[in-house]
């Protein structure tokens, strides 16, 4: 497959429920697969793949400490040339992920955080008859993105998550807020949520990650 990616895959044949999970700048392929034991009880594959752009240190030339989607310019919107290369090969990740694993198209839930927000909204706004959902967390919709897909008929009334820190330090919640009011013009069913926290997955945060999905997006499971 064209990213470094890795992959929880529940017991039995399938195909399964699916979560593709979009980390965040620095992070890796590993940084949110330790929620999978906790979304739909385990029972949902998730895949979560990574960035090809490397992050280092400013001091240690050459050393990568972490990944990203693209590169961050502080107070500018992403590059156009750099967030269609990582758009591209994500979506070629997709396609080479629904061929390899047992995934039932019809419930693909697409959750990122951070930077991996940004992309889950490109793909979910452009393509919203792939997907069962969004879980936006810690994130941001850049007017670029909203600007070049617009509102139809697929994305109506389909689940999506906004979830933010009040005390974000890295990415104000007015982003979310603003992220929210873009979204009620594609007709999505909109949960919205700001909690006390920082720029984190708190408990809070998770336990209502879990309510939304169970839910919104792939209905009530008998929990152990």
């Amino acid at each position: 497959m064209n990213l470094v990616h890795t992959a929880y895959v529940p017991e039995g044949d399938g195909p399964f429920p699916t979560i593709l999970a979009i980390h965040g700048f620095g992070a890796s392929a590993h940084d949110l697969l330790g929620l999978a034991p906790y979304l739909r009880g385990g029972e949902a594959l998730m895949v979560c793949p990574q960035g090809s752009v490397g992050v280092g240190l400013p001091d240690r030339p050459g050393v990568v400490v972490g990944w990203a989607w693209f590169p961050l310019a502080s107070g500018r919107p992403p590059e156009a040339s750099e967030l269609g290369r990582a758009t591209r090969e994500l979506e070629a990740f997709v396609d080479q992920a629904f061929e390899r694993y047992p995934v039932d198209r019809r419930k693909v839930l697409l959750i990122g955080f951070s930077q991996g927000g940004v992309m889950a909204y490109d793909l979910f706004l452009r393509q919203p008859e792939r997907f069962a959902g969004l879980a936006a967390l810690s994130s941001w919709l850049p007017t670029e993105l909203a600007a070049q897909a617009s509102p139809s008929e697929a994305h109506k009334n389909l689940p999506v998550l906004v979830m933010h820190g009040s005390e974000d330090p890295m990415i104000p919640v007015e982003r979310a807020q603003e992220s929210r009011d873009a979204l009620l013009s594609y007709g999505v069913s909109l949960t919205y949520r700001e909690l006390g926290m920082g720029h984190e997955i708190s408990p809070d945060a998770l336990r209502t990650l879990v309510e939304w999905i169970e839910q919104k997006v792939f209905g009530l499971i008998q929990l152990a």
